[in-house]
């Protein structure tokens, strides 16, 4: 069994509950199973376990999983600093190379269509770039990719929560975090059964 791991950072909720749908999508796939993971806010510290939720992500989780799905709030474009101080501690594991060859994807969550929805997932792979991970996207062979009114790009998936509330996942949007873990863990089993 593969592990997948679902790596986000969410500190409302909408991202966590985007990652749900991805590890669903993980867990869709038979040989492989999703590793749902977070990271601390800065302000509060790593400590072993939050106290409600996924478990703080350690460098284990990122040697002993066979791909990474990788998830953030929309912070001016960009990914959330807490996850970004998350992978700016990982140079021995990029030392190393653990994590070449892995396939990885990202998705986000904001409040517009125009905040970053499609900077922030970009964003988020340039350090898996710099890792040597196989970026994996959503093609448009994806129906519900042309028929969003909401979050959604080949980047990876996203959702959109306007004004900072709360909203059930639109349809197309928890289909796209499902085909995104789906993708994910399917390039995993392939890459690790020809040794690559």
């Amino acid at each position: 069994m593969l592990d997948i791991l679902v790596l986000y950072y969410s500190r409302h909720g909408a991202t966590a509950e985007l990652a749900r749908q991805v590890a669903r999508g993980v867990d869709g796939v038979a040989g492989a199973r999703a590793r749902l993971r977070t990271v601390p806010a800065l302000a509060g510290g790593a400590g072993d376990v939050p106290q409600e939720g996924a478990p703080y992500a350690t460098h284990d989780d990122l040697r002993e999983c066979a791909g990474l799905v990788l998830g953030s709030p929309v912070r001016f474009g960009n990914m959330a600093a807490p996850l970004m101080a998350f992978f700016d501690s990982t140079s021995a594991l990029w030392l190393t190379g653990v994590l070449a060859g892995k396939p990885a994807g990202a998705f986000t969550s904001g409040s517009t269509l125009h905040g970053g929805q499609e900077t922030t997932p970009l964003g988020m792979l340039l350090p898996l770039l710099h890792h040597g991970m196989l970026i994996v996207g959503l093609p448009f062979t994806e129906p519900a990719l042309s028929g969003t009114a909401g979050g959604g790009t080949p980047y990876g998936a996203s959702r959109v929560v306007r004004d900072g509330g709360s909203r059930v996942l639109a349809d197309a949007e928890r289909q796209l975090a499902q085909a995104l873990g789906k993708r994910v863990a399917s390039v995993a089993l392939r890459t690790s059964s020809s040794g690559a």
